[in-house]
Formats: C-alpha cells, sequence, structure tokens
C-alpha cells in the first residue's frame, strides 16, 4: 500500500467516524451534560469538604472540575465501541476483509470520532469551569495540556470501547460494561485526596486505582500548577491503558477479518 492510499483510506474512515460520533445526539449530549451536573451537584454539596486541614485548595469547584475530564473519557468507551459493534452486526467487517484494507486504518479511522469528541468535551469543560468560577493554576500553557491529556485518555478509554465492541460484535455488551468503569470512578480518588482518605481500604483501593493517577493528572494543573510526577503518572497511565487495549484490539480484528 502507497503512503498516499494509506492516507486516503485513513480519511476516509476517519470522516465516516466522526460524521457518525456526531450525528448521535445519545453519545454527545450525556457525554457533556452528565460530567457538569454532577459538576454542579459536587460543587455545591462538597464545598464544605475544603475546610478539612491539608485539602488543596479553597475552591471544591476546581477540585471537582478534574472528574468531569475523567467522565468525558469513560463516556468515549461508548463512543468508540458501539457503532464498531454495529459494523460487526451489520457485516460492515465482513465486506471489508474483501479489500486490502488494514486493519491498523480501521482503528485509527474509527477512533478519529473519539477524538473529535473527547476535544470538543475538553473546550466546553475548561470554558464552562472557568466561567462558572473555577481557575487553572498552570496557566494558558496548563489549558492545551489539559485538553491533551483529555483527549489521550478518551483515546484510551475508547480503544477499551472498541476492544469490547470487537470482541462482543454486541452494542448492549459496550454499553453493559460502562457501569463498572463508573465503578470504579467512585472507588478512586475523585471526592478526595488519596491522603485525605479516611478508611484505609478504601484509600488502598484508591491507591491501586488507576483512575485515581489520571484525575490526578488532570488536577494537578487545576490546583498545583505544574506537578511533573503527577503530569507522567496521568499521560503515562492513560498511554498504558492505550498501547494494550489498542494491541488487543488489533489481535481481536485480525480474528474478525480473518478470510474464509
Amino acid at each position: 500500500m502507497t503512503r498516499s492510499s494509506f492516507a486516503t483510506q485513513i480519511g476516509f474512515l476517519a470522516r465516516r467516524s466522526i460524521m457518525r460520533t456526531m450525528r448521535q445526539p445519545a453519545i454527545i449530549i450525556p457525554g457533556v451534560t452528565f460530567p457538569l451536573f454532577l459538576l454542579a451537584v459536587n460543587a455545591g454539596g462538597l464545598d464544605a469538604a475544603t475546610k478539612l486541614p491539608g485539602f488543596p485548595t479553597d475552591s471544591y469547584l476546581t477540585f471537582a472540575l478534574a472528574i468531569t475530564f475523567m467522565q468525558a473519557a469513560l463516556f468515549a468507551t461508548n463512543a468508540g465501541g458501539n457503532d464498531l459493534a454495529e459494523d460487526v452486526r451489520t457485516g460492515f467487517l465482513n465486506r471489508l476483509s474483501l479489500t486490502p484494507l488494514r486493519g491498523s486504518v480501521l482503528l485509527a479511522g474509527q477512533l478519529a470520532g473519539v477524538v473529535a469528541l473527547g476535544l470538543f468535551q475538553a473546550c466546553v469543560f475548561v470554558a464552562v469551569g472557568l466561567a462558572a468560577g473555577g481557575h487553572v493554576e498552570a496557566g494558558a500553557a496548563g489549558v492545551l495540556v489539559l485538553i491533551a491529556l483529555s483527549v489521550l485518555t478518551g483515546l484510551a478509554f475508547g480503544a477499551v470501547g472498541v476492544l469490547i465492541g470487537l470482541r462482543t460484535g454486541s452494542g448492549e455488551a459496550v454499553q453493559g460494561f460502562f457501569p463498572l468503569l463508573f465503578v470504579l470512578l467512585f472507588l478512586s480518588s475523585m471526592s478526595l485526596p488519596r491522603d485525605l482518605i479516611e478508611k484505609d481500604w478504601f484509600r488502598t483501593i484508591a491507591t491501586y486505582n488507576p483512575i485515581s493517577y489520571l484525575i490526578e493528572g488532570f488536577r494537578s494543573l487545576l490546583i498545583y500548577g505544574w506537578d511533573g510526577e503527577a503530569l507522567a503518572l496521568g499521560f503515562g497511565v492513560a498511554t498504558a491503558i492505550f498501547v494494550l487495549a489498542l494491541a488487543a484490539s488489533s489481535a481481536a480484528l485480525k480474528q474478525r477479518m480473518a478470510r474464509t
């Protein structure tokens, strides 16, 4: 395959993925409104937590803003997996197996919709958070890094959705996996910094929960400024999830597109 042909195929599938995603209000609207609704509830109901000794900021809104980016990433699971599961169900992937299309092209094109959705969500959350009185301690450059981490995290969980869609061929299975991710979210350092969690078992789970390090990566830019360790862990965890999910998706795709 020539380089121009490779780029053409990715461009076609990327446009298809972006258009399919943007034409589904059931994915876009909850992926934006639900995190903002939870932000409003948390900021209003848990503001007293800022009075705890050692709490890192006097603005719970800023503290909770990090959660919206993490929730957006979890919604990317549905965005990445539902459409691909539908392609499996309708036989679209079987037809693609008769073409010289590479699996890497299909996966890259499919995840383009996730990237577009993640970029839109991140920009909305930053704008709403700042308008509501939140702040980004890392400044304008920190906003760009915040958006980059948000898109990468969404890409990672979008790849998880792709994997589930390929393995099951069922949109219902992809959606059924979504609540399990929310359980992990609530068992993380979502509501309090890990060093302020009193229950030992909860703090232990939060420490081993990779979602805690993603949230803390977002939170570092909002509250602390430039925290190299937190950012390295955040980007590292997101990259690891993406690479592992993409490798497993590639293996699953080869099975799905095997010529018969």
